[in-house]
């Protein structure tokens, strides 16, 4: 810093620190929570909400909870000490709530299938891990099938029906079958519905606005009951399959639109560029378009994985008990009356871990695929 003096002469000062209020955590706190009358307001009374939040739910949760051992809720329920969460029904029913009515002896097929699982789609998604090529063969050309007959059984390995499957195990394998399958039919619908042939662009505008004018529950309810009564006698399909269909296709139409909102976001110069160089359509989209639009769609089409994972509960209504549905019938159980705040916590807790993991590594995939100008 420098200074002329009455001389016309430049005088060199020494630099001065800013001042205290603007730096450290009294200046963060300051730019980001006092930084206006109305901001200071809105910050007291969210700390004043969580002080009134926060405190009662520690104590229930945690500080009075129970957590030993046992067969039924009379800890739980003793009046002479404050009222706790009853952890000890968690820990009881916890094989229903993970497995449902899967047998025990056979439970170590559901792990391992979810353990290879985790390990390839980790292997994939992580940056820096290799062989990533036959990471991808694995999990989309041998797993499916490795899954399957590990979970139902067959050709010497005992069968385990499908109505036997529930719990946390059933929504991940509704979902994890409805985000692999649903994410492709998804973008081949947007693609049709931006066709320049008009039977490819009727068809899937009518599939589209026609899955997305009904709720979920109708659809797996058509799935379930209706459209048995469609096919010939002594023909009928797998329950559990007509409602992974049914999720597949209810979630194909959501996405389809999503994506279809990053096509129309692609510059014109793209396409024309892209046939400059002599591709043709599929080259084009495969090469050129679909990597742009999928990069700006991608917080929606998470969302719409989110909303997905979360609406399996739904499968409850065709007799598929999953992790809700469980955790309200072991509240029901006359050994564990009164649970249902502790079972729909933990159903809570459990939601709250996928989601907020899928949330997270959307925006690592944002900031990864950034391709704007940073300051």
């Amino acid at each position: 810093m420098a200074e002329i003096t009455a001389s016309g002469q430049h005088v060199a000062l020494p630099d001065q620190p800013p001042p205290a209020s603007e730096v450290g955590l009294l200046g963060w706190l300051r730019k980001n929570l006092f930084s206006s009358l109305p901001n200071a307001l809105l910050t007291i009374l969210a700390v004043y909400l969580l002080y009134l939040i926060i405190p009662p739910l520690l104590d229930w949760a945690i500080i009075h909870a129970h957590w030993e051992d046992g067969t039924n809720a009379k800890e739980c329920t003793r009046t002479d000490i404050p009222a706790g969460a009853c952890w000890t029904m968690v820990r009881a029913r916890f094989g229903i709530l993970i497995y449902g009515f899967y047998p025990d002896f056979e439970r170590w097929r559901v792990d391992l299938v979810f353990l290879l699982q985790f390990a390839a789609i980790a292997a994939l998604l992580i940056e820096g891990v290799p062989l990533k090529k036959y990471s991808a063969i694995f999990l989309f050309g041998i797993y499916p099938f490795l899954a399957f007959w590990l979970l139902y059984g067959g050709l010497g390995a005992s069968v385990v029906e499908t109505s036997a499957w529930g719990g946390l195990m059933l929504n991940l394998v509704l979902a994890t079958t409805g985000i692999v399958l649903s994410l492709p039919l998804g973008i081949f619908l947007a693609l049709g519905r931006r066709s320049k042939l008009p039977i490819i662009r009727l068809l899937s505008v009518a599939f589209i606005e026609f899955v997305r004018g009904v709720p979920l529950i109708t659809v797996l309810f058509m799935a379930s009951v209706v459209f048995p009564l469609f096919m010939p006698e002594g023909v009928n399909f797998n329950k559990l399959l007509r409602v992974v269909v049914g999720i597949i296709l209810f979630s194909a139409a959501y996405i389809a639109e999503n994506v279809r909102g990053g096509l129309q976001a692609i510059p014109k110069g793209q396409y024309e560029g892209a046939m400059a160089l002599g591709l043709n359509y599929w080259k084009m989209n495969a090469l050129v378009i679909l990597p742009q639009a999928l990069r700006i769609t991608i917080p929606s089409i998470v969302n719409s994985f989110i909303g997905l994972f979360m609406d399996t509960t739904l499968v409850v209504i065709v007799g598929q008990i999953e992790l809700l549905g469980m955790a309200q019938s072991s509240s029901r159980d006359p050994n564990w009356l009164g649970t249902i705040n502790t079972a729909l916590a933990f159903v809570s807790i459990v939601f709250f871990i996928f989601c907020f993991g899928m949330s997270r590594y959307s925006q690592y995939l944002e900031r990864k695929l950034y391709t704007g100008h940073r300051r």
